[in-house]
């Protein structure tokens, strides 16, 4: 976890104002990996005492704009965030408790997979510079469970991993 100073150092590089609200997403986004809106509007309220939703939403904007964090979003999953930006790595989804954990690319630079076999891309007039790849399964908690059968999922999920 990079220190305040360095969070300062990180918006400014970025062109950015250095705000309080700024400074307290930016913290609990490397504080919090993988997580969604509602746990960083807690953790930089936490931090601040009092920011509106629209603040942090406002700066999550920013901050994914100028490639401070990233945002992913799996199927069937609200958006969520992390602050790790820059390389080349996709994500571990546990289609159980939607825990999510960052898995190194296996396979090179990106973009690491092409749309396309051979030397020939299908799509000439496309440049592809980045795939994103999500892993599905069960992360070992829930994996020592019996599964949940699709009736047994809420309305909302059934069909989505």
């Amino acid at each position: 976890m990079p220190d305040p100073q360095e969070l300062e150092r990180v918006l400014r590089a970025a062109g950015l104002r250095v705000t309080r609200p700024r400074l307290a997403v930016l913290h609990a986004v490397h504080d919090h990996p993988h997580v969604d809106t509602d746990v960083l509007i807690g953790a930089a309220r936490a931090r601040l005492g009092t920011v509106s939703h629209q603040a942090v939403y406002d700066v999550l904007q920013v901050l994914t704009e100028r490639g401070l964090v990233r945002r992913i979003q799996p199927q069937g999953s609200v958006a969520r965030y992390e602050a790790r930006v820059g390389d080349n790595h996709h994500h571990l989804v546990c289609r159980s408790c939607g825990v999510i954990s960052d898995v190194d690319c296996a396979a090179g630079a990106a973009p690491c997979l092409v749309p396309w076999a051979g030397e020939s891309p299908a799509h000439p007039d496309f440049l592809v510079d980045e795939a994103e790849v999500i892993y599905w399964g069960r992360c070992a908690s829930c994996a020592a469970r019996p599964a949940v059968s699709d009736t047994d999922r809420p309305a909302a999920q059934r069909g989505t991993p």
